[in-house]
């Protein structure tokens, strides 16, 4: 199963991903890896990317959701999906969306705070107006820690541990 934790820059994707990939002893993977560097460098440069510099991105991600259902691998996958088409290219076999919500403001100080990653403040307005909030995909407002969310991912998932068996014990 792929999980992707989908939201603007900010939202918690990665930390919330990785805790989440912890307590279920799951994959991570954060979706900026599978940028080309291009695109890279247009984002630390400040720059939003436009759906042709996002193509090759999303054939990347949606080989790597193939290759991790057929591998019957669980995976946590931080990917800000933004637009409906998009989510529609990385729905692949079994893969649920979990959508990361918070307002503006609240991403806009959490940017502001934080050091260390590539992306800005200065492309959230543009995230925001790229956003096609999902009608299908399980909803959690980001205005708790993450352990609290984390914890409301799991229980509406109803998820255990292992969401494929485990071979060697069947």
């Amino acid at each position: 199963m792929v999980i992707i934790l989908m939201g603007v820059e900010g939202s918690g994707k990665t930390t919330v991903g990785q805790l989440l990939a912890q307590k279920l002893h799951w994959q991570f993977a954060d979706a900026d890896n599978f940028h080309p560097p291009a695109n890279t460098e247009k984002i630390h440069r400040g720059i939003p990317l436009g759906d042709s510099d996002r193509a090759p991105w999303l054939s990347a991600l949606r080989a790597a959701i193939d290759n991790w259902n057929a591998d019957r691998e669980n995976v946590i996958l931080a990917c800000s999906a933004l637009k409906t088409k998009y989510r529609q290219e990385l729905s692949a076999g079994s893969v649920q969306f979990v959508y990361l919500k918070g307002s503006y403001e609240l991403i806009l100080s959490r940017l502001r705070a934080r050091r260390g990653h590539f992306a800005s403040d200065s492309i959230l307005a543009s995230q925001f107006a790229d956003l096609e909030e999902p009608q299908d995909a399980i909803s959690v407002t980001v205005d708790k820690s993450p352990e609290a969310i984390v914890s409301e991912i799991i229980a509406k998932l109803n998820l255990a541990p292992l969401a494929y068996p485990d071979p060697t014990n069947l």
